[in-house]
C-alpha cells in the first residue's frame, strides 16, 4: 500500500479542483463549492449502536420530530393508493386523498388500536379496520362507527374521531413526513439541496428499482459505511484503480453533507502500479489485487485459487478461509468477489474503463465522460454537450439527516437506513434507482419493493446489477462492526477529521436533536 500522508491535512495526488481544472468540458460551480467541516475530535459512546435506552431516545427525539422520507409520489399515483411507512416501532399511512393531494395518518385505529393496514394497497375508497369496522373517509374524517349507540361519550363522538394527522411535505416527488406537527416546513430543513439535481431533476426520472434487505447491525452502523470513501482501500480494493478514494471532496451544508469520490483516476494508495498484464482478465473472474499484486481466479463457485506475487499458490472459500496450498491468508473481500454469489452472465461482464486502453489522445477519465454523454444523448439531447466529466464520472453521494442518501448528478442511486422495528442490533437497508425517461415520453410506473430476508444474498437482486456484488463486501464486515463494538474495550468510537466528515456531520446534527427539549 502506497502511503498517502503529505505533511499536510490531505492525502497525497491531486485534490479534486485539480481534477476539476483538469476537466474536457466546462464545470459547475455547484462542485466547486466548498464547505468544510472543523476538525473534531469526535467519539461517539458505543453504546449508542446497541443501546435499547439509546434506541428509545432515539424515537423520541428523532423519528418523532425530523424529516423522513417515507415514499415516492409514483408508489401512490392513484387516489385511494396507500402505502405504509415503518420506522422502528412506529408506523404511518401515507395515502392519496385527491389527485393532486397526499395525506398521512398514525397508522392506528382509534378503537382498539389495531393497524388500520399492515400493507400497502389500491384504490381504496374509506379506511376501514378489519378487526370491528370502525371505518374513515381517505381524508381522516370518521365515516361509520358500527353500534355507534353503544359509544354514547364525548370521547367517541365523530367529531371528535378524525383520523390523527403527521405533516407532509414534498419535493421533487419524494414524499416525507414529520409526526411533530410543529416542525419547521420540508423547504427550509433541506435549505438549497436542489442545486445539486439541476441538470437531471427528479421530476425527468422514475423508480426503475427499489431493494430492502434486513441487515444484522444497527441503522447508523450500516448508514456510516455508506458514508465515506476511506473504507475502499481494504474493503473495495478491486476499484482501487479506478477511484481516488483518498482525494475524495468532504462537504457540509445545513442538514445535509456531501462527497465527491473522483472516478476513472487511481487512487493515491495504488500511485504508480503498472496497469495489470493479466491473460483472461474478467471483473468477476479474475482480478490483481492493486495492493498485494496477488492473482484472484475463481476456480469454482466458493472456490478461489490466489497466487501470490512471489508465485506460492492457494485456494481459498468465498469467505477468505484457507482450504490449501502455500498461502495462509487471503482478502475476504476479493474472495467473495471472484468467488461468490455471482450476477447472471457475471462470466461476460466486461472489465471497467480504467484496466481498459482508453484510446489514442484521451485518458481513462475523458474516454469515460464521453460514454456517459453518449448514453444520455437520447435522454437529454444536446445538453449533454456542456456536461462535464466530473458529473458523468465521479461519484457524487449526500445524505440528508437522518437516514436519506439520494446520489448526485446523474448517478441513480438513492439509500435510506431504518431501524428493524425495535432491535437496536438490526436495521433495513434500502436502494432505489431512479432512472432518467426521454423527454415527452410516458412516465413509466414505479418499480414495487424488492425484498431480502438477513440471510439472502444481494445478488438475488439482479436488477441492482454490480451494486449487488459492492454491497456483499459492505455488509461482510456489517455484523462483525456490530458484534465487535459489544466486546470493544475503549468505551468510544473515533471517527477521521478529513474522510469521515460526513458521518462526524451526522453524530454533530444527532446529538443536536438528541439535546433538543
Amino acid at each position: 500500500m502506497t502511503e498517502t500522508i503529505t505533511g499536510t491535512n490531505r492525502s497525497a495526488g491531486p485534490t479534486y479542483q485539480d481534477y476539476l481544472d483538469a476537466d474536457s468540458h466546462p464545470v459547475r460551480d455547484i462542485l466547486r463549492a466548498e464547505s468544510p467541516m472543523a476538525a473534531g475530535p469526535t467519539l461517539v459512546p458505543v453504546e449508542r449502536y446497541f443501546s435499547r435506552e439509546f434506541h428509545d431516545l432515539e424515537v423520541e427525539k428523532v423519528w418523532k420530530r425530523v424529516w423522513q422520507m417515507a415514499c415516492h409520489e409514483d408508489d401512490i399515483p392513484d387516489v385511494g393508493d396507500h402505502l405504509v411507512y415503518d420506522i422502528a416501532d412506529l408506523s404511518f399511512l401515507v395515502v392519496r386523498t385527491a389527485p393532486d393531494e397526499i395525506k398521512a395518518y398514525w397508522n392506528a385505529c382509534l378503537h382498539r388500536g389495531k393497524l388500520l393496514r399492515a400493507h400497502d394497497g389500491k384504490w381504496a375508497t374509506d379506511l376501514r379496520c378489519s378487526f370491528h369496522g370502525w371505518c374513515w373517509n381517505l381524508d381522516g374524517t370518521m365515516k361509520e362507527i358500527p353500534c355507534q349507540w353503544d359509544f354514547p361519550y364525548d370521547e367517541a363522538q365523530p367529531e371528535r374521531l378524525a383520523l390523527p394527522e403527521v405533516r407532509v411535505g414534498r419535493w421533487h416527488g419524494f414524499v416525507f413526513v414529520n409526526p411533530d406537527l410543529d416542525a419547521e416546513p420540508l423547504d427550509d430543513y433541506l435549505g438549497d439541496l436542489a442545486d445539486h439535481f439541476t441538470l437531471l431533476p427528479y421530476e425527468r426520472r422514475y423508480k426503475s428499482a427499489h431493494v430492502a434487505k434486513v441487515l444484522r447491525c444497527n441503522w447508523k452502523v450500516a448508514q456510516e459505511a455508506f458514508s465515506e470513501a476511506y473504507h475502499v482501500v481494504a474493503t473495495h480494493p478491486q476499484i482501487l484503480e479506478g477511484l481516488a478514494d483518498a482525494n475524495t471532496k468532504y462537504d457540509v451544508f445545513g442538514n445535509y453533507s456531501r462527497a465527491i469520490s473522483p472516478t476513472a483516476v487511481p487512487s493515491p494508495h495504488v500511485a504508480g502500479l503498472a496497469p495489470p498484464d493479466l491473460p483472461g482478465l474478467g471483473l468477476f473472474t479474475k482480478l490483481r489485487h492493486p495492493l498485494s499484486g496477488a492473482v484472484y481466479e475463481r476456480l469454482d463457485a466458493g472456490v478461489v485459487q490466489v497466487t501470490a506475487r512471489d508465485g506460492r499458490v492457494g485456494t481459498f472459500t468465498d469467505a477468505g478461509e484457507r482450504i490449501d496450498g502455500d498461502i495462509g491468508e487471503a482478502d475476504p473481500n476479493m474472495c467473495d468477489w471472484i468467488g461468490g454469489e455471482q450476477l447472471p452472465d457475471f462470466e461476460n461482464f466486461p472489465v471497467p474503463p480504467w484496466l481498459r486502453e482508453p484510446g489514442p489522445d484521451k485518458t481513462v477519465r475523458e474516454a469515460s465522460g464521453d460514454a456517459g454523454r453518449d448514453a444520455l444523448r437520447p435522454v437529454l439531447g444536446d445538453l449533454v454537450d456542456q456536461i462535464s466529466d466530473a458529473e458523468i464520472c465521479d461519484s457524487i453521494y449526500l445524505t440528508v439527516f437522518p437516514n436519506w442518501h439520494p446520489w448526485g448528478s446523474f448517478n441513480s442511486i438513492v439509500y435510506r437506513f431504518r431501524p428493524y422495528g425495535s432491535d437496536p442490533d438490526m436495521c433495513i437497508h434500502e436502494c432505489m434507482y431512479f432512472s432518467p425517461f426521454p423527454e415527452g415520453e410516458e412516465r413509466p410506473p414505479a418499480a414495487p419493493i424488492h425484498w431480502l430476508a438477513v440471510d439472502d444474498d444481494w445478488c438475488d437482486a439482479p436488477e441492482l446489477g454490480m451494486l449487488a456484488k459492492v454491497f456483499n463486501q459492505d455488509v461482510h464486515n456489517m455484523p462483525e462492526v456490530q458484534a465487535g463494538l459489544k466486546t470493544m474495550k475503549q468505551p468510544h468510537v473515533m471517527f477521521a477529521d478529513y474522510g469521515e466528515t460526513k458521518i462526524r456531520h451526522f453524530h454533530e446534527l444527532l446529538q443536536h436533536w438528541i439535546d433538543k427539549p
